[in-house]
């Protein structure tokens, strides 16, 4: 069966080209470029040639498999412009291969992870005029795998479709840091083990929507996802989540909830590990703390800065959680209380971004 081709990518330009927003109008995920990208997959014939087409409505059977049993995974991916102009991916790579995982997840078909990311790198130099020029902007990509089978029944779909939006994106802190709140929540669950909490799945973000709902009316930003009996800590929002402090026997440590099924294998959560053991200045884990290891150690003035991690943001940094009853302060930086983000956290952001941005010089930009 043919698999994706990128020497076989057919593009048709808009005639009707778009004009971008003020890069101060911009709003996450609310404007798009002039083109996406679309493959089409049927099991008779195997994946079709890869087209580029002025951004539109897709069409699709009312019947299909995607409607009703939300066989559906994306990716979350950007592309930045460095001073001289050329455009970066960070890491894209790892996005591939987490969205082959997912699409496995689900029995969507297997596809070449190189050539379809040609394909993208193609619609980007097509709409390059779309990726902002200025620092902390940048043009946020959404691949996608959907199922199209148009017929009714729990099963192996026999079409399927991968397709790429792109969306010009500001800062996620426009004027720096803004440490938020969080609540953890015990009544409900973002994963369990065996079920698809590593796969990046549509079906895993929308059951979160109403617990969001129900803490922000409490003025909290985000929940702070436990797990079990023991109340371990998974992920925080839609993002990894970080703790660094001092172990009970007093070395410092950062860690994070091991990949053990249930916590999404993050492409900042990744960078954040290897940077952090290449810095080689505290011990780097990935392993399980509870929510009662957690606020033992901000009681005993252990705890050094809690921050999620992921795309939009690079990292986000905690304030405070609400658990049972108490509220738990977390210190953002002793040394300086103008500071909005701890001193590790801040060098996460600025080193992650300089990457981005071709400033510090790295093999995970990737020039195209």
């Amino acid at each position: 069966m043919p698999d994706i081709n990128s020497k076989a990518l057919k593009v048709t330009r808009t005639a009707a080209p778009k004009k971008m927003l003020p890069l101060k109008d911009l709003v996450f995920g609310h404007t798009f470029s002039d083109h996406m990208l679309i493959v089409e997959w049927s099991a008779k014939t195997g994946w079709e040639a890869p087209e580029i087409k002025p951004y539109g409505k897709l069409s699709l059977d009312p019947s299909s498999t995607v409607f009703h049993y939300a066989v559906e995974c994306f990716e979350g991916m950007k592309a930045y412009k460095d001073k001289d102009g050329n455009i970066r991916m960070f890491r894209p790579d790892m996005n591939m291969n987490r969205l082959h995982r997912s699409c496995e997840r689900l029995s969507l078909p297997s596809f070449n992870k190189g050539e379809f990311l040609e394909s993208i790198k193609e619609l980007l130099r097509l709409d390059s005029s779309w990726i902002p020029g200025e620092r902390g902007y940048s043009l946020y990509i959404r691949p996608t795998a959907i199922a199209t089978q148009e017929s009714l029944g729990v099963g192996t779909s026999n079409k399927a479709m991968l397709f790429v939006i792109c969306s010009p994106v500001g800062p996620y802190y426009k004027t720096g840091f803004n440490p938020v709140s969080l609540f953890a929540t015990e009544h409900y669950v973002r994963a369990w083990p065996g079920g698809t909490g590593d796969a990046k799945l549509g079906s895993n973000y929308a059951p979160g929507i109403r617990p969001q709902l129900e803490v922000a009316k409490d003025g909290f930003q985000q929940n702070l996802w436990l797990f079990g009996p023991d109340q371990q800590i998974t992920e925080v929002g839609t993002m990894n989540f970080f703790c660094f402090w001092k172990t009970p026997e007093g070395k410092r440590q950062l860690i994070t909830p091991a990949l053990d099924g249930t916590i999404l294998p993050g492409v900042t959560r990744d960078s954040i590990l290897t940077l952090t053991r290449e810095w080689n200045e505290f011990e780097v884990v990935e392993g399980k703390l509870t929510m009662h290891e957690l606020a033992k150690a901000i009681a005993e003035g252990r705890v050094l800065e809690v921050f999620g991690a992921g795309t939009a943001a690079i990292v986000s940094p905690v304030k405070h959680i609400h658990w049972r009853g108490q509220d738990l302060k977390i210190p953002l930086d002793p040394n300086d209380t103008t500071q909005l983000a701890g001193p590790l956290t801040r060098r996460l952001a600025d080193t992650i971004m300089g990457i981005q941005y071709g400033e510090i010089p790295h093999p995970w930009s990737v020039k195209i």
